[in-house]
């Protein structure tokens, strides 16, 4: 079997999900969704959990699509699947927070765009860096295009341009930026504090808060997945990703 890529931990009411994968900067194989899912049905399914946190070990995040899996074949399969992930972060039960430091990248800041309060450290970075390798920010602008307004969206997709967690902030992405020193202490006292709503309440709520996203994600599903996997099909997008791929090699 496999290594484990996301390690599930509960208690005091709290589901700790944590990405795990080194070898490729936490990016999204199809391995991890899979395990990310996974979790959040348990954390779904435990009772005695009411909040879900979202984090990572090591100084990436997400560093988005797994290029390597990306170059060998289709992606629409892959698409669908990461759309159903940020469709189950938004309709879970139980609210969802991530816990974001270090780097951000591409597909991994749909996982930021879905969850329902983002803390980030100050400066952590994120980029959307699709159109750098002749694809576009399909699948995850499921999520973005209704948190972020729109200049800040068409800066941060044209440009692929790296921005902080403070500016991730001010362009609506992240809910609040604190100093890194600072983020499991915002987590521990915000967790408590969602902890104290009523299961009940908790998931009304959050249905309440998410139904245009929901709405906006199901519209959008067929048509960006068959745009994602256009252009991850396309020469160029294929050589882009190739020779990124050929630059992370180790000399």
């Amino acid at each position: 079997m496999p290594d484990e890529l996301v390690h599930y931990s509960a208690a005091d009411a709290v589901a700790t999900v944590v990405l795990d994968s080194p070898h490729n900067r936490n990016a999204l194989s199809r391995q991890l969704v899979s395990e990310l899912s996974e979790a959040l049905d348990r954390a779904e399914a435990d009772p005695g959990v009411r909040v879900v946190v979202i984090r990572q070990e090591g100084p990436v995040f997400c560093s988005g699509a797994d290029l390597s899996e990306a170059a060998g074949g289709s992606m629409e399969e892959g698409a669908r699947g990461l759309i159903a992930l940020l469709r189950r972060i938004t309709t879970l039960d139980k609210p969802v927070v991530a816990r974001v430091s270090g780097a951000v990248r591409a597909g991994g800041i749909g996982i930021v765009g879905a969850c329902d309060i983002v803390v980030a450290a100050h400066d952590a970075t994120f980029a959307l860096t699709e159109v750098r390798l002749g694809l576009a920010p399909a699948v995850i602008s499921l999520v973005l295009l209704p948190r972020m307004s729109s200049r800040s969206a068409a800066m941060t997709f044209l440009s692929g341009s790296l921005f902080t967690g403070t500016e991730a902030a001010d362009n609506g992405l992240v809910t609040r930026a604190v100093m890194e020193e600072d983020l499991d202490t915002e987590i521990a006292g915000l967790c408590a504090s969602l902890a104290k709503g009523h299961p009940q309440g908790l998931r009304e709520t959050k249905k309440l808060l998410n139904k245009e996203l929901i709405e906006h994600i199901d519209t959008g599903a067929d048509e960006t997945a068959a745009l994602s996997a256009r252009l991850f099909a396309s020469d160029g997008a294929r050589e882009a990703m190739l020779a990124f791929l050929d630059r992370r090699k180790p000399r």
